[in-house]
C-alpha cells in the first residue's frame, strides 16, 4: 500500500450529504419564530408588491364570529383558503387574502346580557348606545385573538386591515344595501308565523337553528260539523297534532281531495273521555284503523265521502264558548300539503303557528271572506311565550293568568296541559300519546322555539322586479352560473332557494345594523333620498349607533317630513343580512381586491347560511351572485365518525395540536383529507400524518445535503443519461397535476401524489440508485453532474408546489438552500419545459423497473434468510423471456440500477428454483454472490479493485475520482 493510501480517510473523500437543516423539525419552537420573520420583514406586503399588475384571484373570506377561540372548524377552513390563495399567487396571480369578521347579533349579546345577569344588572336599564358599545368592545377583543391565533396556522392576509361587519364604513354600507332594497320596493312590514326564540326575544332565521330530539304531547282533538250534508252534521272531522297549544289558534282543518275519506260510527270504546259508542268520525280511510285502536275504538263503516261532500263542511272550534270565544266557523280546506301517511288525513290548520297552514290560509283568503268568514290571522302567543288575548280562556283574563308555552330558561310551560284539560271537559278529545320527533331548537340557546305570528319585516321573493325577474328567479340563474366544488353543492343551494319563503330580515335585539327606514301605520315605507343620505352620512361617521342617539328621528327627517305620521323602525337587521353584503364594503370598496370574487368557501351548512344571504342580498341590489364559484368542506369527526363534544372528551383543539406537532402537521392533515366530505381527526390520524411529513422532510433534506455539493452546472437536456430525463419527465407530468389539482381545488390529489413521488420514486428509487454516482463519482462526471442538476430541479419543484401546504417547512427548506433568499412565498412555481415529457423513455423505463422489482425481490429474500448483508454483494443472474423486457435493458448500467455490483442478463427461462414474481413469470432471478473485492471507498465489489498502484484498495473508477480530486502523490 502507498504512503498516499495510507493517509486517505476515504469518508472525507466523498461528496456526502451536508447540510443545517436538521432531521427532527421542532415545528412547535421554529414555527413561532418564523411568523415573527413574516411580519417583521412584512411579507404580506412583498407578496402584494410583487404581483403588483398581475391578473387578480380573489377568495372572498367568510366572516367567523368574534366571541371565542378559534376550534378545529376554523383551522380547516382557514386553511383550505390559505392554500388555496398562495397557490394562486404562486402561479402568477394577485392572490390577496383579506380575513374578515361577523361581530353584530345574539352571540355577543348573549354574552353581554350574562355578564349583566351574573352582576345584577337589568339590561333595559342601560343605555343602547352603552350596551352596544359593549358589545363592540367585546368583538375587538376577540378579533385580536383569533387573528393571532389565525396567524399562528400559517395564514397570510391583510390582518392589519381586516374588514369587520362593526367598522362605520361597513355599516353604512350594510344599512345602504338595506335601503337600495326598500327602494326597489322589495322591502315589506308583513305578519307571518316565524321561527322565535322565547329564550332569546327574537326571531330566527332558518341558519340559526337547528333540530334535536324530544319527546312531545300529542293528542287527536274533535271538530264538529255544523254545516254541509245533512248526513254529517252532527259528526266530528278528528285532527292529530304535535302541539296542542297552537289548538286555540285554530281557524281550519285541511284535508286532500286526493285520498279516500269515509264516515265511521263508533261500535264500541275502552276509554275515558275519548268517543262513545254511536259517535261518527270522519277520518281518511287508510287512517281510521289505526286512529281508533289508539282511542281504544272499534269502527263500524256507515258510507264512503266524496271530495265534493268535504269541500261544503265547516266545523265548529273545539273550544267553542270557552273564555266567551272561539264563535267562528272553522272550514275545510283542500291542501296539497297533506298527507295520508300519519295522522288522521285531517290536518288542524293555525296559520299563526306553521308556514304551510299559513300559505294554505292566505291561499284560500279571498274565498273565505266571500263566504263570510274573516281572514284575519290572530296573534294567540306573544313574545315571552304567554298567551295573549287572542286565546280566550288562556289569555292574560284566564281565571289562573295566562298559560305560557315555553318558559325564560327554554323549559315546557303549562299551556300544553291546560288545552288538553279545556278539550276533555268540552269531550273534544279523541285521544292522547306521546311522540319522539325532531324538534327546532336555537343553535345558541339550545333551547326549543316556537312558530308564532309577529310582525316584521321582510323582502319579497316573486315580486316582479320590474324587468320580467324576481328574487327568486334572479337567485335561481345565479345559481346555474356558478361553479359548485363538489357539483352536489349546487342541487342544495337550488332546492333551498326554490322552496325558501320570503326572507325575514328583523330581529329584535339591540346590536347590529338597524333596518334604517321609516315606516307609517300601514307599513308603507318612506323613500327619500335626501333622508337616505343623512342616514348614510351619519353612518359613516359615528357608526349605527347614530340611530340609536337621542333625537335620530328629527334629524334623519329633517323638516321636510311629519314626524307623527312616521315611525322610526328600531328593529335591527339579521346578521346573515350584515355577512351577505360583506362583498359590498369589501370586494367593491377595496381597490386591491375585484368583485365579484372568484371563491367563497365554506362548510356545507353554508349553502342555508352564508352562501345563500349573499346570493339573496347580491340578486336583490345587483342580479348576480357576487361569486363566480362555490367550494364547500364537510365537518370534522373524531377517530369514529362522531360528532366531537366537550362532554365526549373527543375534542381536537387546533392549539393543542399546534403546540405538540406544529401547524405544518395539520395543514397536511387537510391536505391529504378528503374535505368536501366529512373528515375524521384524532391522535391515530395526526400521527399518520406525523409520519407522511417525516419522510417528506427527509426527503428534502437529503436533497439539500446532496446539492451542498452543486456547482450549478447546467447539462443540456439531450446530453442527460436516461434516468435523468426519465426524473424530468415525471417533473412534467407532476406539473400538469398539481397546477390542474390545484385548479380544480383537489388537494388531496396534490399530496397524495408528491408524497408518494417522494417516498416511491425519490428515496426508494432515483435517490437510491443515483447515491453511488454523486458520493463516489469524479467532479468531472456526466452522471453526476446530470444528477445534480436535476436534484436542484427537483427540489425547487417540489419545495414551491409543497409551499402553499407547508409553509413553514418550504420556507424553512428554502433559505436553507439560499440564506440570502428573502422568501420561497415570493416565489413562482417553476416552469417545466413541454420537451421534458417523454412518454416513450417513461414506457420503456416501466419495463426496466418491473424487471428491477423482480430483483430486488429477490435479493430481500436473500437478506432475510441472511446469506447476503447488503445489495452490493450480489450479482444476480436474470433470466428473461419477454422481448420487450430484454430490448428495454439494453445499454442500461443494470446493476447499478439495482445496486448490485454485478448483474447477468440471459435470454431465456430461469431455472426452476429461480425466484419469480407472480405478476411477473417472465422474469426470473439466480442470486449470485459478486466475484472480486470489495472496494474500500465505494463498497463495490469488483475485479479491478487495485488496478490503480496508488490506491490499492479501490475500484479504478474510484481511484480516478482521487486522482482528480487531487489525492494522488
Amino acid at each position: 500500500m502507498t504512503d498516499t493510501a495510507e493517509k486517505l480517510d476515504y469518508s472525507k473523500t466523498l461528496y456526502l450529504p451536508e447540510t443545517e437543516f436538521p432531521m427532527r423539525a421542532g415545528l412547535p419552537q421554529k414555527e413561532p419564530e418564523t411568523v415573527a420573520r413574516w411580519q417583521k420583514m412584512e411579507l404580506y406586503k412583498k407578496l402584494r408588491a410583487s404581483a403588483a399588475g398581475r391578473e387578480k384571484f380573489v377568495l372572498h373570506d367568510g366572516p367567523p364570529y368574534a366571541n371565542g377561540n378559534i376550534h378545529i372548524g376554523h383551522a380547516l377552513n382557514k386553511i383550505l383558503k390559505d392554500i388555496i390563495t398562495r397557490s394562486f399567487q404562486m402561479r402568477g396571480y394577485d392572490a390577496n387574502y383579506v380575513p374578515g369578521w361577523d361581530c353584530h347579533g345574539l352571540p355577543i349579546e348573549w354574552k353581554i346580557e350574562e355578564a349583566y345577569r351574573s352582576k345584577g344588572k337589568n339590561k333595559d336599564e342601560v343605555p343602547v348606545n352603552e350596551f352596544r358599545k359593549e358589545c363592540r368592545d367585546f368583538a375587538a377583543g376577540w378579533i385580536k385573538i383569533q387573528s393571532e391565533e389565525f396567524k399562528r396556522l400559517g395564514i397570510e392576509g391583510d390582518f392589519d386591515n381586516p374588514y369587520t361587519t362593526m367598522a362605520f364604513r361597513a355599516e353604512a354600507r350594510i344599512a345602504g344595501e338595506l335601503l337600495k332594497i326598500a327602494k326597489s320596493g322589495q322591502l315589506y312590514r308583513g305578519s307571518k308565523p316565524i321561527m322565535w326564540s322565547v329564550v332569546e326575544r327574537t326571531a330566527l332565521a332558518e341558519a340559526e337553528v337547528e333540530y334535536q330530539d324530544v319527546e312531545s304531547d300529542m293528542i287527536w282533538v274533535k271538530f264538529p260539523v255544523t254545516e254541509g250534508p245533512e248526513s254529517l252534521k252532527g259528526a266530528f272531522v278528528v285532527i292529530w297534532t304535535t302541539t296542542p297549544w297552537t289548538i286555540p289558534g285554530n281557524r281550519a282543518v285541511a284535508y286532500s281531495s286526493r285520498y279516500p275519506y269515509a264516515l265511521y260510527e263508533v261500535a264500541s270504546a275502552e276509554n275515558d273521555f275519548g268517543p262513545q259508542p254511536g259517535e261518527k268520525l270522519i277520518f281518511a280511510t287508510r287512517l281510521a284503523d289505526e286512529a281508533a285502536a289508539k282511542a281504544k275504538l272499534t269502527f263500524k263503516l256507515i258510507r264512503p265521502l266524496t271530495a265534493e261532500e268535504l269541500a261544503v263542511v265547516t266545523c265548529a272550534h273545539p273550544l267553542h264558548g270557552l273564555g266567551g270565544g272561539y264563535d267562528f266557523q272553522v272550514p275545510l280546506l283542500d291542501g296539497d300539503h297533506v298527507t295520508d301517511d300519519a295522522g288522521t288525513g285531517f290536518v288542524h290548520t293555525a296559520p299563526s303557528h306553521g308556514r304551510e297552514d299559513f300559505d294554505a290560509w292566505m291561499d284560500n283568503a279571498r274565498a273565505l271572506e266571500a263566504r263570510g268568514i274573516s281572514s284575519a290571522i290572530p296573534f294567540p302567543v306573544d313574545d315571552a311565550g304567554f298567551y295573549t288575548v287572542d286565546a280566550p280562556g288562556f289569555g292574560p283574563d284566564a281565571e289562573n293568568g295566562a298559560a305560557r308555552v315555553i318558559d325564560d330558561a327554554g323549559k315546557k310551560g303549562d299551556a300544553n296541559d291546560r288545552v288538553i284539560k279545556a278539550l276533555i271537559a268540552r269531550h273534544a278529545l279523541f285521544a292522547r300519546g306521546r311522540l319522539k320527533h325532531t324538534y327546532p331548537h336555537s343553535w345558541r340557546s339550545k333551547k326549543p322555539v316556537i312558530f308564532r305570528n309577529t310582525p316584521q319585516w321582510f323582502v319579497y321573493m316573486d315580486k316582479d322586479l320590474a324587468d320580467g325577474t324576481t328574487l327568486r328567479s334572479r337567485a335561481l340563474n345565479a345559481i346555474d352560473e356558478t361553479r359548485f366544488v363538489p357539483a352536489a353543492g349546487q342541487n342544495r343551494l337550488r332546492a333551498m332557494i326554490e322552496n325558501r319563503p320570503d326572507w325575514v330580515l328583523s330581529r329584535q335585539r339591540a346590536w347590529g345594523v338597524p333596518i334604517a327606514v321609516f315606516a307609517d301605520e300601514k307599513g308603507e315605507v318612506l323613500v327619500d333620498d335626501a333622508v337616505n343620505a343623512r342616514i348614510l352620512e351619519a353612518f359613516e361617521q359615528e357608526g349605527a349607533d347614530a340611530w340609536f342617539a337621542e333625537g335620530a328621528k328629527e334629524r334623519f327627517l329633517g323638516p321636510d317630513h311629519d314626524h307623527g305620521r312616521w315611525t322610526q323602525v328600531m328593529d335591527i337587521l339579521d346578521v346573515w343580512f350584515d355577512s351577505g353584503s360583506t362583498h359590498t364594503f369589501t370586494l367593491e370598496d377595496r381597490p386591491d381586491l375585484k368583485w365579484p370574487a372568484d371563491v367563497y368557501l365554506e362548510g356545507s351548512d353554508q349553502h342555508r347560511g352564508w352562501f345563500h344571504s349573499s346570493l339573496l342580498e347580491s340578486a336583490a341590489t345587483r342580479g348576480r351572485a357576487p361569486y363566480n364559484a362555490v367550494i364547500t368542506h364537510g365537518f370534522t369527526m373524531d377517530e369514529k365518525g362522531e360528532k366531537m363534544s366537550k362532554s365526549k372528551g373527543n375534542v381536537v383543539a387546533p392549539q393543542d395540536v399546534m403546540k405538540e406537532s406544529g401547524a405544518d402537521i395539520l395543514r397536511l392533515w387537510v391536505a391529504t383529507t378528503d374535505y368536501w366530505e366529512d373528515q375524521r381527526l384524532g391522535k391515530a390520524i395526526i400521527q399518520t400524518n406525523i409520519d407522511a411529513y417525516r419522510k417528506l422532510r427527509n426527503t428534502i433534506r437529503w436533497m439539500l445535503g446532496t446539492l451542498a455539493h452543486d456547482k450549478g452546472d447546467d447539462i443540456a437536456f439531450n446530453d442527460m443519461p436516461e434516468l435523468e430525463r426519465l426524473m424530468l419527465h415525471r417533473l412534467a407530468e407532476l406539473d400538469q397535476l398539481v397546477r390542474d389539482g390545484y385548479d380544480a381545488f383537489d388537494f388531496k390529489r396534490i399530496a397524495r401524489a408528491l408524497i408518494d413521488f417522494s417516498n416511491v420514486e425519490l428515496s426508494a428509487f432515483y435517490f437510491d440508485i443515483r447515491k453511488d454516482a454523486l458520493y463516489c463519482d469524479a467532479p468531472s462526471s456526466l452522471r453526476r453532474r446530470a444528477s445534480l442538476a436535476v436534484i436542484r430541479k427537483l427540489f425547487e419543484c417540489l419545495v414551491t408546489w409543497l409551499a402553499p401546504v407547508l409553509p413553514f417547512t418550504a420556507e424553512e427548506a428554502w433559505l436553507s438552500r439560499d440564506p440570502s433568499a428573502v422568501s420561497v412565498h415570493l416565489e413562482q412555481f417553476p416552469i417545466v419545459p413541454a420537451e421534458w415529457r417523454d412518454e416513450a423513455l417513461a414506457e420503456k423505463w416501466k419495463k426496466v423497473r418491473d424487471v428491477r422489482r423482480a430483483v430486488t425481490g429477490a435479493l430481500e429474500v436473500e437478506r432475510r434468510d441472511k446469506r447476503i448483508g447488503s445489495s452490493l454483494e450480489a450479482a444476480p443472474v436474470v433470466h428473461i423471456v419477454d422481448a420487450a423486457l430484454l430490448q428495454a435493458l439494453e445499454g442500461q448500467d443494470f446493476a447499478e440500477i439495482c445496486i448490485t455490483s454485478g448483474i447477468t442478463i440471459v435470454d431465456g427461462k430461469g431455472p426452476d428454483g429461480a425466484f419469480r414474481l407472480d405478476d411477473l413469470s417472465t422474469v426470473s432471478v439466480e442470486p449470485k454472490l459478486a466475484d472480486g473485492v470489495k472496494c474500500a471507498r465505494s463498497w463495490r465489489i469488483t475485479a479491478d479493485v487495485g488496478s490503480d498502484p496508488a490506491f490499492p484498495d479501490v475500484s479504478a473508477r474510484d481511484a480516478a475520482a482521487l486522482r482528480e480530486l487531487g489525492f494522488a502523490s
